[in-house]
């Protein structure tokens, strides 16, 4: 159903719903400085409270998940990090955002790769046991091996992967915690991983 100010319904929920988060956010401020300016609906708020629970959204998932036009998302992200609420930055073929001042470099690199199903999956596999081998990781991720192999180079290249003696996550603490503060926004696998957390911690720590 659409209202008569021409929004949709579904679309207006979903904006309210993270601009909820949004006004809640420390940065929040730019964002509703910059729609009193304007008299803009909630979207710039909905940005900014989409991008603290997903942060290294690309410009496509921010325009589908809020159901934002093309020119739309490009206009608010465009204030936004003007504004200094937000940052991008590249990651291949990807412009990829997150709050401002949150993330270094190494965890944004981080996040781009745990937004790609299978090198996602190979991460959160190897933080809950260090020990599988591509052969393993090729099974329970259902891909082939040179998919493995692939990725695995990739992974090395980013600076988040150690190949020297089989596989082994680098910085695993912090990939850890990005994936439990974010867990809701990476998949049901991700979900397991944070309900372990703890352990996994404990563990680092005793070796």
């Amino acid at each position: 159903m659409t209202t008569p100010d021409g929004v949709d319904d579904d679309k207006r929920a979903t904006l309210r719903r993270f601009a909820a988060i949004g006004t809640g956010a420390p940065l929040a401020g730019f964002a509703e400085s910059a729609s009193a300016e304007t008299g803009e609906s909630d979207a710039r708020d909905a940005i900014v409270g989409y991008l603290s629970t997903t942060p290294g959204a690309h410009f496509s998932k921010v325009r589908d998940d809020l159901q934002l036009g093309t020119g739309e998302t490009q206009h608010h992200l465009r204030r936004l990090e003007d504004r200094g609420a937000i940052e991008s930055y590249e990651d291949g073929d990807y412009k990829r955002f997150v709050l401002a001042g949150r993330f270094d470099e190494f965890e944004k690199h981080a996040l781009g790769y745990l937004r790609r199903e299978t090198p996602r999956g190979m991460v959160i596999e190897l933080l809950l046991d260090p020990d599988a081998t591509a052969g393993d990781l090729a099974t329970s991720l259902e891909v082939s091996p040179p998919t493995v192999s692939k990725y695995a180079g990739e992974l090395e290249d980013a600076g988040l992967l150690s190949r020297e003696d089989g596989y082994a996550v680098e910085r695993p603490e912090t990939i850890l915690l990005l994936v439990v503060r974010h867990a809701d926004s990476f998949g049901e696998r991700s979900t397991t991983l944070a309900q372990n957390a703890d352990q996994l911690l404990e563990y680092d720590g005793e070796a």
